[in-house]
């Protein structure tokens, strides 16, 4: 009889059989940047929203688990990817479990607010509610260096905080008032998500950071935990984690670059900027997790 309930089992639709629970699980690992680079994996909407869409399309499945591993990066990129998952939690019916493993701390910690509940391990680290600009100024070095700086705008603000350029006192504030712009947005979206559960802490958002074990008592994250043993907590011994990944083409994901038949001096030009801004992307990333001893 065992044998027979088994064989028929294999001829009933997947989604109608009882012996297992998937839970969706998308890994979202990474800086967050608009643009992604060569042998590096960051976060932006566009590379993210695929895994997205594919996780919440599971009919079945009573709700999607998200791991965040992140120490921030764009806040426009941050937001959109929360939006995102909000919105396909609203239209799916889903709810929306979020795990954080190293770090989500800036940007995020704004993408694991997306999660109807944040689960940390003790020693994750947990917030850094703020916004911050960083730059170089070199005026001194090319002046060491016999360099002169030629610049033609038209707008006399067109090269404000340019760092080859005198440092100006008004171009300062005025870079200080669009961060309180961003920031005030970034508490708001904090405070709407997690409402009631955030501590009263005068320091909650001035961009400090704190331990998965501490930000439980601040209202950060809800409890703490791992994937599969709250999974086992939520949905029993039959819950299942399966993740979802991007589809790729057969030799990967194209990246877009030269146009076939541009000349040569193009070709070396774009591929020299190229070089160049990856260099620079490279550092930036490298400065967020570093901030965080990663």
């Amino acid at each position: 009889m065992f044998a027979v309930a088994n064989l028929l089992k294999t001829f009933i639709p997947k989604r109608f059989r009882k012996d297992k629970i998937e839970i969706p699980v998308v890994r979202l690992s990474g800086a967050i940047m608009a643009t992604g680079g060569i042998g590096r994996q960051t976060l932006s909407i566009a590379s993210v929203a695929p895994m997205l869409d594919k996780a919440f399309s599971h009919r079945a499945a009573p709700a999607v688990a998200i791991i965040v591993n992140s120490p921030g990066g764009s806040p426009v990129q941050s937001r959109l990817i929360y939006q995102r998952i909000r919105d396909l939690a609203r239209e799916k019916k889903k709810r929306v479990l979020v795990f954080v493993e190293d770090v989500a701390a800036s940007g995020g910690y704004m993408i694991a607010c997306a999660g109807d509940e944040i689960i940390a391990d003790p020693s994750s680290i947990v917030g850094s509610i703020g916004v911050v600009s960083g730059s170089f100024g070199f005026v001194e070095a090319i002046n060491k260096l016999g360099i002169e700086r030629r610049v033609y705008t038209a707008g006399r603000n067109k090269v404000t905080l340019d760092p080859f350029q005198p440092q100006k006192e008004e171009d300062v504030e005025r870079l200080k008032r669009l961060q309180l712009d961003v920031h005030a947005t970034f508490i708001d979206l904090v405070r709407g998500a997690r409402r009631d559960k955030l501590a009263d802490d005068d320091d909650l958002f001035t961009g400090l950071f704190w331990s998965g074990k501490q930000a439980v008592g601040l209202g950060l994250v809800d409890r703490l935990g791992d994937l599969h043993g709250v999974l086992r907590e939520l949905y029993g011994d039959k819950a299942v984690p399966k993740l979802c990944t991007a589809k790729t083409g057969l030799f990967g994901r194209a990246k877009p670059g030269v146009a076939l038949g541009a000349p040569l001096s193009d070709v070396a030009g774009d591929i020299g900027a190229g070089a160049v801004r990856e260099v620079h992307a490279l550092a930036e990333e490298r400065l967020l997790w570093g901030r965080f001893g990663l």
